[in-house]
């Protein structure tokens, strides 16, 4: 039942009619506490055309509401407030959930139609470090969260996989590296050359036209330069992958940038044929002044090709391809100009659908407030991160249940689940300080917090052991659990808005609010006291696990059935 229309069709009997019913339904509240009632509407939008106070208003049109169906409907100064039947609506929320199960939320919004979602995207050679996660979490969730609604989520890893960082790989590679070495250490050994070019390439600039040429030669099909370039790539997506089923995050297309090669020329000529490219001291590019923007560099003056020419490649195939609704790019915030770009050279190229391009920038992770830099050497490890945080909740599961079957596979789900739902909680756009002791405890706002609260669940369920599926009624009428059965019905909207805005935390700082009410219900109520609202509060329960561990799914994060 949809309790809020319920509202809005008893205040559209009252009000005047040139207040529309789409009008009203923009216009209610939820209050901040349900002793204010569980909706409420402001009259202020009537005191012009009333030439009456507000609250004079909302005390005249409380006495013409036909409160049948309601608890009661008054009115607080200017707001008229409405308070539900809790019979009613906690039978008609738990119902739904226990029917549902895990399609509850569940709406056809994106009717089938493709999203391609361009997340994660490391640089091959180059270790994932804390820089990355947010993109691969972020993209995860997003993927996860349009599902529900839906959409086809196609993920892409747009693995940076060419440009002129190989260059001065294979220079620092053949300068100061050995076969044997990577073979031993591939990753570690191959940031270790590209640090070190970039120190001596402060003394010796010589070694960037080195590394230009370099890249050159991988343009222009060299044996040598293509052989050592394969071999850093297949070296690096082997240890990406061992990261990436430790996230338990999978990918629909590894097509990276060098993908894109035999799709360039055709955006150049495209280029051409509309009279957008021109020459500026040799090189050529897409003049944006007008948009009081730099330029759009297509080709360098040795005609290498840039990062913006592969982009208009990838953007004009996953078109081409997936003829998609929308198509969503997952980078860090550092790129908006980049993106700006992008969609004003497909605009001015004749593509419509740039429109339909959506940047999804993130904030950056600082440790001790200092960002991370790959070339500078400043790198934190996503794997020893995780390899740390599954320690913290190992020890701590000790400290809490000894005894506990599968301790380890229960550490690894709770120690990773901690460090993406500590990401994911937070705004995407915000930058964050990561503290991996405050990640990982138990209490408070963090995932194993959320993950305790359901663990918590299903230990009451497994106690009772008494089946309430054959229950006609399900009202639950402890006021205490009312807040948690309000909450349980939001989530349908809560996973609507996660979406629109592209924006996990939505979910995550949603599921943290309903672990801590189901753990203050469970606090002061008897849930287990052997009476005739036993299988109503078990419903509850049951529904309280359900929408737990979907937030937690939605999140990309396990959810242990004990802990």
């Amino acid at each position: 039942m949809d309790f809020k229309k319920q509202v809005v069709d008893a205040l559209v009997k009252v009000l005047p009619d040139e207040i529309t019913e789409e009008q009203v339904t923009k216009l209610i509240e939820k209050p901040k506490t349900s002793d204010l009632g569980d909706y409420a509407f402001p009259t202020f939008i009537l005191a012009k055309s009333l030439h009456k106070a507000p609250n004079m208003i909302a005390e005249d049109l409380v006495g013409k509401i036909e409160t049948t169906g309601f608890e009661k409907v008054v009115n607080t100064g200017a707001y008229i407030n409405f308070f539900l039947d809790k019979k009613a609506f906690s039978n008609s929320v738990l119902t739904e959930i226990l029917t549902d199960k895990d399609n509850y939320g569940n709406a056809d919004e994106g009717k089938g139609r493709n999203v391609p979602i361009d997340m994660s995207s490391p640089n091959i050679a180059k270790p994932m470090s804390m820089g990355h996660l947010r993109s691969t979490v972020i993209g995860n969730s997003i993927a996860k969260i349009i599902a529900k609604l839906n959409y086809n989520p196609v993920k892409i890893n747009h693995l940076g996989d060419w440009g002129t960082q190989f260059g001065k790989l294979i220079v620092g590679y053949k300068m100061w590296g050995s076969v044997e070495e990577v073979e031993a250490d591939p990753i570690n050994n191959l940031l270790k050359y590209y640090v070190r070019f970039h120190k001596e390439a402060e003394e010796k600039p010589e070694l960037d036209d080195e590394a230009r040429a370099w890249f050159k030669k991988m343009e222009d099909g060299d044996k040598e330069a293509l052989a050592l370039w394969s071999w850093f790539k297949e070296l690096s997506l082997k240890e990406f992958q061992t990261i990436y089923n430790r996230l338990d995050v999978q990918f629909d297309h590894f097509t990276g940038e060098s993908f894109y090669n035999d799709k360039m020329d055709a955006i150049v000529d495209t280029l051409e044929e509309k009279g957008l490219l021109q020459e500026s001291r040799g090189a050529e590019i897409v003049d944006l002044s007008q948009y009081d923007l730099s330029p759009a560099l297509i080709k360098k003056t040795d005609g290498a090709t840039l990062y913006i020419t592969r982009d208009l490649a990838a953007a004009k195939y996953r078109k081409d391809t997936f003829d998609f609704v929308k198509s969503l790019y997952v980078v860090g915030s550092e790129q908006a100009e980049h993106f700006t770009k992008l969609k004003i050279v497909l605009k001015k190229m004749g593509y419509d659908w740039a429109d339909d391009i959506v940047y999804i920038p993130f904030g950056l992770i600082t440790t001790g407030g200092k960002k991370l830099s790959t070339r500078k050497g400043n790198v934190i490890l996503l794997d020893n991160v995780l390899n740390d945080a599954v320690d913290l909740a190992k020890k701590q599961i000790e400290e809490k249940n000894p005894d506990l079957k599968d301790k380890d596979a229960v550490a690894e789900a709770v120690g990773v689940g901690a460090v993406v739902f500590h990401d994911l909680k937070n705004d995407r756009r915000d930058s964050f300080d990561f503290n991996l002791e405050e990640v990982v405890r138990f209490e408070g706002e963090t995932g194993p917090y959320v993950q305790y609260t359901n663990a918590r669940a299903l230990s009451i369920l497994r106690k009772a052991d008494v089946d309430y599926s054959d229950a006609k009624d399900l009202a639950v009428t402890d006021e205490k659990a009312w807040d948690t059965i309000k909450m349980l019905q939001d989530f349908p909207e809560v996973v609507k808005r996660a979406a629109k805005e592209y924006e996990p935390s939505v979910v995550a700082k949603y599921v943290l609010k309903l672990a801590k009410s189901f753990n203050q219900y469970y606090a002061h109520s008897r849930i287990l006291a052997d009476d005739e609202g036993l299988k109503a509060r078990l419903a509850l329960v049951k529904s309280v696990s359900t929408v737990l561990q979907m937030s937690l799914a939605l999140l990309g994060v396990k959810a242990p059935e004990e802990m």
